[in-house]
């Protein structure tokens, strides 16, 4: 699993594992182009595409012994039988099936498919099939009901009783197809120059690990389940061994070679600082205040993660540090995903410091350039303290005087290169300290792997005044009530959000946002003023609409996912959300936290109808539960991290074999490897190195910034 980069085929062996797949008999351009398509390219990714899961097979037996076995109808058997087609034919009905007859030289088995007119077009009488299912007796006749099949002339002999593998495939590619590659592969590697394994064998024995290539024979050719269990553990404790180790040596590098400016926090400049909130911290504010002080009173640059659920007082936390940076005269930053969330964080940060001489700039796109370059030019002369904005705050041509604090708000939006952005050093030789912010909770693998080179601060007690937004599950028959009591909190004075999966109207049957609209303002809507924002409007278009629906111009906003993140409307007190089955579970939790905000109790009103159990799950753990921590959990067991995070914008490159929801145990052990293995031998430039650092560089070198390091 741990392999160098991709190379040549070595001149002493006919093939090794960085060789292309070409290399493999049977493996011509087509095959290769679909193999690609799998994300295989190298012989290394075919040995670690690894099986879905595994099926018992069952021995080849001729129909007369599968008859003798079965002699009356209530009997039955789980076969495997080789035979001719002699007959196939189309029947129509209610249930409309295909029923064919196989023959071998001892009798002949019916089969039965049920809705898979397809296979009208892949068997025919004359082909050699073997089937494997459940053989039962039905009115005389001996039959199996939706068998496995297979063209004989791809099945290699005759079967035998195993453990078969069953890889994830293509409509191009078969998992038996990828079985046999990658049998072959096993083969010739084996008869060659082997497997070399890069984890030294003293820590091989220490985590009772078996050898690389017995790991990839368990894997694809296992004798039982256990055996495939334990390759796959090898497997999967390398990929989480590489991370980590990358992570680590990261985190080392920034600490022991890059320093920024020290920020100390005394009685005083903590009292004044405490004076400016119009309220009182909360005890879990509090102690994240004084993590991040104690980070800034270093000059250690600070790399600090601060999650908390939705409305945890975050911004508060935030505020705090950028007044004690601007108190030892450095400047701060804090950066949003979006002008429509840097706009709302410019206005509540601005009127929290109403009153004082602390003045805060705001930088988006959508700023006027005068405006601009008269913030830029201070910026660089140092008199202009704070600054609110979106990427732009970190691009070329925005240059702090002294800036002492970067924090970047929804960090999961940006990732871990854009984060190496902000470690500019200034004319002192300072980097700034940095702290990032998500209102989405990280679970407990996700914070060890995608921030792992992050030091984590958690508030979970909600400041005082915030309550419960009660959450309420229908069906599509409950719309009509579910909008009638929108409306009538409309005509009390309040607001509320509609949000629907997509822009326009699509196949799939799915509410879109202007027909949406269109129909709520025809019916139990057509009292109130109804707009509409989704991603596909310009930044400005947007921002106008967010901007009147918070001005209270509109009363009711019919929205995509855009209002998932930061949108701050304190008359909001309900909010619909339309084929909630659609969205995933911690999104549907911040959508949840858009109402709510200004006192009043919100109302979170989700209709759906769930067409899978995953879906069903969803909409079972946001009615039961407002815990942001542990819907993320269940978040990341459902949808996986890459769904829950999007493994390009994380900067995590996706495992192939490794499960965060169910390897904590294993990750837990890797990291300790690791955290050892980089205290040994910092920069892995050990001779019992040199094949980990490779692949390392070959996996992570670009998105953890590691091209520096060593």
């Amino acid at each position: 699993m741990l392999r160098g980069t991709r190379a040549a085929m070595s001149s002493d062996s006919p093939l090794d594992i960085h060789a292309t797949v070409d290399a493999l008999p049977g493996v011509g351009p087509k095959v290769a182009a679909a193999l690609a398509r799998l994300g295989i390219i190298t012989v290394g990714d075919l040995l670690d595409h690894v099986p879905a899961r595994y099926e018992y097979e069952h021995a080849e037996a001729s129909i007369e012994e599968i008859e003798e076995s079965l002699p009356g109808e209530e009997d039955a058997a789980n076969v495997s039988v080789r035979g001719e087609i002699a007959a196939i034919r189309t029947v129509p009905g209610r249930r409309p099936r295909i029923e064919a007859t196989i023959e071998d030289s001892t009798g002949s088995l019916r089969l039965t498919w049920f809705n898979a007119a397809w296979l009208m077009r892949k068997l025919r009488p004359g082909l050699e099939i073997v089937v494997e299912g459940r053989a039962k007796r039905w009115k005389g006749y001996l039959q199996i009901a939706n068998p496995k099949w297979q063209v004989a002339e791809e099945v290699e002999g005759a079967r035998d009783e195993r453990l078969r593998p069953v890889y994830p495939a293509s409509e191009d590619l078969s998992s038996q197809r990828i079985e046999a590659f990658a049998s072959a592969a096993l083969d010739i590697l084996a008869a060659g120059s082997g497997i070399v394994d890069p984890l030294p064998a003293a820590l091989r024995r220490a985590r009772a690990l078996p050898p690389l290539a017995r790991s990839y024979e368990q894997v694809h050719r296992p004798v039982d389940r256990d055996a495939a269990a334990a390759g796959r553990r090898r497997l999967a404790y390398d990929e989480l061994l590489l991370l980590q180790l990358g992570v680590m040596m990261k985190r080392r590098h920034l600490r022991s070679t890059l320093r920024a400016a020290r920020l100390e926090r005394d009685d005083e400049i903590d009292a004044r600082i405490r004076s400016r909130l119009p309220f009182e911290l909360t005890p879990d504010q509090n102690r994240v205040c004084g993590e991040i002080a104690a980070d800034l009173g270093s000059e250690r640059p600070m790399n600090r993660l601060l999650q908390g659920d939705v409305g945890s007082g975050k911004t508060a936390v935030a505020v705090y540090a950028m007044l004690l940076t601007v108190a030892r005269g450095h400047q701060a930053a804090l950066m949003a995903p979006t002008g429509i969330l840097a706009e709302q964080h410019h206005a509540s940060i601005s009127r929290l410091l109403e009153g004082a001489s602390v003045e805060v700039g705001l930088l988006t796109g959508a700023t006027p350039p005068s405006e601009r370059r008269d913030i830029l030019e201070r910026l660089g002369a140092g008199t202009l303290p704070l600054l609110i904005g979106t990427h732009t705050l970190f691009s070329e041509g925005t240059d702090f005087k002294r800036l002492g604090l970067a924090i970047i708000d929804e960090q999961h939006r940006f990732g871990v290169e854009q984060r190496s952005r902000l470690r500019r050093v200034d004319e002192a030789g300072h980097v700034p300290h940095v702290l990032v912010m998500t209102a989405t909770p990280i679970p407990r693998t996700l914070s060890l792997t995608i921030f792992g080179d992050l030091d984590v601060s958690t508030i979970l007690e909600r400041p005082p005044g915030r309550t419960p937004t009660v959450t309420r599950v229908g069906t599509p028959e409950k719309s009509e009530d579910v909008y009638g009591f929108l409306a009538e909190r409309v005509r009390a004075g309040e607001q509320g959000f509609v949000v629907v999966p997509a822009v326009e109207e699509s196949d799939a049957g799915l509410a879109d946002v202007e027909g949406h609209r269109r129909r709520l303002v025809a019916g139990p809507l057509a009292d109130c003023r109804v707009g509409v924002v989704h991603g596909r409007l310009a930044a400005n278009e947007r921002e106008a609409v967010m901007n009147a629906f918070r001005d209270r111009e509109l009363d009711v906003l019919v929205a995509t996912v855009v209002i998932e993140v930061g949108v701050d409307v304190p008359n909001a007190t309900m909010i619909v959300i339309e084929h909630a089955e659609r969205f995933g579970l911690a999104q549907l939790h911040q959508l949840r936290g858009r109402v709510g905000r200004g006192g009043k109790r919100g109302i979170c009103a989700l209709i759906g109808e769930p067409t899978t159990e995953d879906g069903q799950r969803r909409l079972d753990a946001i009615g039961e539960t407002d815990d942001g921590f542990r819907i993320a959990e269940l978040d990341l067991e459902i949808r996986g991290p890459g769904e829950l995070f999007g493994a390009r914008q994380s900067g995590l490159a996706p495992f192939r074999v490794a499960d965060l929801a169910n390897d904590l145990d294993l990750l837990r052990i890797a990291r300790e490897d690791a955290a050892a293995w980089i205290d040994r031998d910092h920069a892995l430039l050990a001779p019992d190195a040199t094949s980990v650092r490779r692949r390392l560089m070959a996996t992570y070198g670009d998105s953890l910034g590691l091209g520096d390091v060593g």
